[in-house]
């Protein structure tokens, strides 16, 4: 891989990013906006009894990840993972609109629209003293390709770098691979590399084990076994992680 030169008196070049719990949260919450969309089918839904069958349904899903697929196909297969999942969800919370696939095409068009989603407070200065500081930028998320188009809606296309998704990356973190992919697109090697994110398997144990540093995002909640200096609780601890790393290693 070619590699990016650090500065002098720096230890990382590039910084890959977590998207959605990262950069991005949904504006309205997921169980709020399925029970509304639901409403307007006629079916009424509790918003938490649909959040909670969601997470059980996502977390019953495969990897969002589509090997081996030609690009002209990878639309349908993203939206046949997400209908399943859709579907459980709403079997599981009891609130199966009777025109589900009407429901289904709203409710993703929905999630497609950047207006779905905003950024979190600091998002933006953070992302542009990364840049000022002339540190490498992507985005390395477990997502489809709806992805790109959010990010520019939102403004942050330029500044957040190249986007690797993992439908159209073939892999989902928390396999090496993706985060390969994401730091070929930078000409940066693994050691030269931090990646930050919300996840503890998929971002922080799956960074590690692809040769990156990793810090875990952890906006609300309690705080996993793993040491505190590699946990932030907003992205600007990044910077102040970034300026102390001379130090520590």
């Amino acid at each position: 891989m070619m590699t990016n030169s650090t500065r002098p008196g720096r230890k990382f070049a590039a910084i890959l990013l977590d998207a959605a719990g990262t950069l991005i949260e949904p504006a309205e919450p997921v169980g709020h906006t399925y029970a509304r969309i639901a409403g307007l089918f006629g079916r009424a839904a509790d918003p938490d009894r649909v959040l909670r069958a969601f997470g059980t349904a996502f977390r019953s899903m495969p990897p969002m990840a589509f090997p081996a697929i030609e690009l002209g196909a990878l639309e349908a297969r993203e939206r046949g993972w997400w209908k399943t999942l859709v579907r459980r969800a709403m079997a599981d919370a009891d609130a199966i609109p009777d025109d589900f696939d009407a429901y289904f095409d709203m409710l993703y068009a929905h999630y497609a629209d950047p207006a779905a989603w905003r950024l979190y407070p600091e998002i933006v200065t953070c992302l542009e003293q990364l840049r000022e500081q002339e540190l490498a930028v992507a985005v390395a998320s477990n997502f489809d390709s709806r992805l790109p188009g959010i990010l520019e809606g939102l403004g942050i296309a330029e500044l957040a770098g190249p986007v690797i998704y993992s439908t159209a990356a073939g892999v989902a973190k928390p396999e090496p691979d993706i985060f390969h992919q994401a730091l070929a697109a930078l000409c940066v090697d693994p050691a030269q590399a931090v990646h930050v994110g919300d996840g503890l398997e998929p971002d922080y144990h799956g960074a590690r084990a692809a040769g990156l540093s990793a810090l875990l995002l952890v906006r609300r909640g309690e705080r996993p076994a793993i040491p505190a200096d590699h946990q932030l609780t907003d992205l600007t601890g990044v910077l102040a992680w970034l300026a102390d790393a001379p130090r520590r290693f």
